[in-house]
């Protein structure tokens, strides 16, 4: 989503302050019971989304970022369950309530176009489906908005398009489909999990792009997940780094670039081949995220940290506040004030 031209953040701040939140995630837990061991794959992650904005959940594969969306949308499949917190969006909690009433509202865009569409089908007729579900159009009605969609995220040529199946359209263009379903609901919320992945640089750049006009003209919230930095950096408005099911920090997107305050955020940036000179070795984190099958009693990031300390291994860091004119928060003991004791220990 490029953004050729970034929204003032004092201004951005500003517009948000006396509104309500579209989406607010509170002490959200997301539990999977199987016969082996208790998997904690969301634990205790809270985020706000405002209207018209972009926020970003970003971490390594296996640090809870897809469920965190499932639960969101009511998508949890057993053995697993919305155990714990708050899903309040326009308002109602949807854990209470359920989400049938706001199934229209919240859309999402998968990883791999290939998976989300069903091959057997063409795209207008998926197109249609939702139609019909989400806004009672049918016939030519149906037909006549279906290419309309098509044409809204820039398939050319939409009136014969329509007609063929998903193995007829590149990857880039199965992405655009996808997305065509999903604003077929007419969404407030539009959750877009890994959604550039599975495309080559060119055509995630159309993609971020296009992402970023829909939202101009429809005044769409966006929940953009990844595990791309660079991604991050020019899509999102706000960032919410999640490790082994637990946000660890969360900024601005140009607080957190200039300014983490969390060693896993900071490991995470330097991962970047932009901010690597070219004569020396992309950093890497040693390890990988463990699985978390129990409540946290230490700093999950702990055995991976360059700065960690018998404290962090024995204690559950609180989250702080480093900033709170911008709501910049870490969780870590090195923390804030604390920050300069941190770097003694690298």
């Amino acid at each position: 989503m490029s953004r050729a031209d970034p929204p003032d953040l004092a201004a951005t701040q500003e517009a948000s302050r006396g509104k309500t939140p579209l989406l607010s995630v509170t002490d959200l837990r997301t539990v999977f019971y199987t016969d082996k061991e208790t998997i904690h794959a969301v634990d205790g992650i809270s985020f706000d989304i405002y209207p018209g904005e972009t926020v970003g959940l970003v971490g390594e594969s296996g640090s809870g970022k897809s469920v965190t969306a499932r639960s969101i949308l009511g998508l949890v499949d057993e053995p697993g369950v919305v155990e714990e917190g708050q899903i309040r969006f326009k308002g109602d909690d949807l854990v209470e309530t359920g989400w049938d009433e706001h199934r229209g509202d919240l859309s999402i865009v998968f990883q791999d176009p290939s998976n989300a569409l069903n091959p057997v089908y063409t795209v207008g007729n998926q197109i249609r489906e939702a139609l019909k579900i989400h806004q009672g159009l049918t016939g030519a009605a149906a037909a006549e908005r279906a290419i309309e969609l098509l044409e809204a995220v820039g398939i050319p040529d939409a009136p014969r398009r329509v007609g063929e199946y998903p193995h007829q359209f590149s990857g880039g263009m199965q992405q655009r489909a996808v997305i065509a379903i999903a604003l077929a609901c007419d969404p407030d919320l539009l959750v877009c999990d890994e959604p550039t992945t599975a495309l080559d640089v060119t055509i995630q750049a159309q993609i971020l792009e296009l992402l970023a006009e829909l939202q101009r003209e429809e005044e769409l919230a966006i929940l953009f997940i990844t595990h791309d930095m660079g991604v991050i950096e020019e899509t999102a408005d706000r960032v919410n780094v999640i490790y082994a099911g637990e946000v660890v920090e969360r900024a601005p997107t140009e607080t957190l670039f200039a300014e983490p305050e969390h060693p896993y955020t900071s490991a995470l940036l330097k991962s970047i081949p932009g901010r690597t000179p070219p004569d020396q070795r992309l950093p890497t984190i040693e390890g990988e995220v463990p699985t978390p099958n129990a409540p946290a009693d230490a700093c999950r990031f702990a055995p991976r940290c360059p700065i960690a300390v018998d404290e962090c291994m024995r204690d559950v860091p609180e989250t702080v506040q480093t900033d709170a004119a911008v709501d910049h928060a870490a969780a870590c003991i090195f923390a804030g004030d604390n920050r300069d004791h941190g770097d003694e220990n690298r």
